[in-house]
């Protein structure tokens, strides 16, 4: 399972790029397949996978990691900036970048693919209550601090998570949703959730980036080895210091290895923070993912 997703995921990659370098689908189709996901195959995959969650005291610990992670990202950008002589523009990018991975849209078919359906919950539940959130608050703040502009007030930040269409999905899942829907629902669930892969995979062909501007060499390979390499190591010490064991355990770790966040990157673009830098961090992070994903999984099966 895991190799023929890879394989789906490297071929619509490729198809991406071959229709962004000849220019067959509109500019804004990336944009559109985006949309298309976040508010149709997101939320399908949420509704089909929360109601089965059975919650324990492990699951606090799955949510203590992300935020356990972004607070030392911050300590260590903090301590590396000056050594490094980073830009404000790159000091935030690198926090954006690292602080956030792409642990819904890439995150959920990865974590299906590698580990299993029965460890999708449990990734939504990473996404939902860690990455979302830190998007929604610790996000906005930096991109309001670095950015220039006012910090959000509580009410905005309320609004934003409010109106973001998974998070509907989420509420619906764990109150309303049945675990065992009408043969219907669930088989319409199932097909709108499966091209999830596809469309996000081709999405993230189309506006891939993979120029390296040379005076950005340093933050990139930073921000990179720390995203893909350090902090799923400390996520798998932290998780075993909570207790997290089998798939509560992979999850935590498999998330945290995710590369980073295309939102996270488009919003530091949109705010004129380094956007060569945004754009090379997910470019490379999404390429190198596709071989630092399996091989923290293979490292994560001798933890059961």
């Amino acid at each position: 399972m895991a190799f023929d997703a890879f394989a789906l995921m490297l071929a619509m990659l490729a198809l991406g790029m071959v229709f962004a370098r000849l220019r067959v689908l509109p500019g804004n189709a990336a944009e559109t397949l985006n949309r298309v996901v976040l508010y149709v195959c997101l939320p399908a995959a949420i509704l089909i996978h929360v109601p089965r969650l059975r919650f324990d005291l492990s699951l606090l610990g799955l949510v203590l990691v992300p935020w356990a992670l972004a607070a030392a990202t911050w300590l260590v950008l903090r301590l590396l900036a000056p050594r490094l002589q980073l830009r404000r523009d790159e000091h935030a990018v690198l926090l954006l970048c690292t602080m956030l991975g792409n642990t819904s849209f890439i995150g959920y078919p990865m974590v299906q693919a590698l580990l299993g359906a029965q460890a999708l919950p449990y990734a939504v539940v990473y996404d939902q209550f860690g990455t979302f959130v830190m998007l929604s608050t610790l996000g906005l703040v930096v991109l309001a601090r670095y950015g220039g502009e006012h910090p959000p007030t509580r009410r905005e930040i309320a609004l934003r998570i409010a109106r973001f269409p998974p998070m509907w999905a989420l509420v619906f899942g764990l109150t309303l949703m049945p675990e065992q829907p009408p043969t219907w629902i669930a088989s319409a669930l199932e097909r709108l959730a499966g091209v999830l892969l596809l469309l996000v995979m081709l999405a993230v062909g189309l506006t891939i980036q993979l120029r390296l501007p040379r005076d950005e060499i340093a933050p990139l390979a930073i921000g990179l080895l720390l995203k893909l390499a350090l902090l799923p190591a400390l996520s798998l010490a932290l998780a075993l210091g909570v207790g997290l064991r089998g798939d509560v355990l992979q999850v935590a770790v498999l998330e945290s290895a995710m590369p980073p966040m295309i939102t996270a990157a488009a919003l530091a673009i949109s705010h004129g923070l380094a956007p060569r830098l945004a754009a090379a961090m997910v470019g490379y992070g999404i390429v190198l993912s596709l071989a630092t994903l399996p091989a923290w999984t293979f490292l994560l099966q001798r933890f059961g």
